[in-house]
């Protein structure tokens, strides 16, 4: 991988696949999006927005969640799965927010990071959408395409992804690659049955040229 190669990679997605690379979860604020963003974790961005919508009208700010009653937001959030844990972390949080933030999203990964159940990814998407700081969140979407494009080895852990993402894209494209990488794996390079037939980006691909080696072509 090289500098030249990632931005032809980013490129060509961002021509081809993903033409307005945009966040896919709804919020207003960057309370709901920190919110949002840790309910997140093993569902999907769909299932999150509809939680999110009767969670946020109920409880807008961390004063009001951190009073909440936890059983009567399991039953809010249940369907993203995980419901128990998400809901103790989410009153948890907030309580941080009001007490030790005056109920403002600190901006920094050292502060967010520790706050109750968010950890470096979370952290880092509320640095890029909430403050538009640039940041590099490597959820399971870019762990996977850094993986097929060749940014690290298949054997490589998320921290050496999101190292060597960027090392290999210029800091003020990081916030838009992490939406074009994670889109795009979504979308078109899935984790079973990727669209290789027709990828335009066939020539970057790691994992079709394993598939090619273990089928003997």
């Amino acid at each position: 991988m090289n500098k030249i190669k990632a931005k032809e990679i980013l490129d060509l997605i961002k021509n081809e696949y993903i033409i307005n690379p945009k966040p896919e979860l709804d919020f207003n604020n960057n309370f709901e999006l920190l919110c949002a963003v840790m309910l997140s974790a093993q569902t999907t961005d769909k299932r999150v927005n509809i939680v999110t919508k009767e969670l946020f009208l109920k409880y807008p700010n961390p004063n009001l969640l951190m009073n909440a009653n936890i059983l009567d937001v399991i039953e809010i959030i249940k369907s993203v799965g995980l419901a128990n844990n998400k809901a103790k972390n989410l009153i948890a949080l907030s309580n941080m927010l009001y007490e030790k933030y005056d109920s403002i999203v600190p901006n920094s990964l050292e502060e967010l990071t520790k706050l109750p159940g968010v950890g470096r990814k979370t952290a880092s998407v509320v640095l890029a959408l909430g403050f538009n700081i640039p940041a590099m969140p490597v959820d399971t979407h870019v762990y996977r395409m850094a993986k097929r494009f060749g940014f690290i080895k298949y054997d490589e852990d998320i921290s050496k992804a999101e190292e060597n993402l960027k090392k290999y894209i210029d800091k003020d494209m990081w916030i838009e690659a992490h939406h074009l990488l994670l889109l795009f794996g979504r979308y078109y390079c899935k984790s079973q049955n990727p669209l290789c037939k027709q990828c335009k980006l066939i020539k970057y691909c790691k994992y079709k040229k394993q598939e090619f080696s273990k089928k003997g072509i």
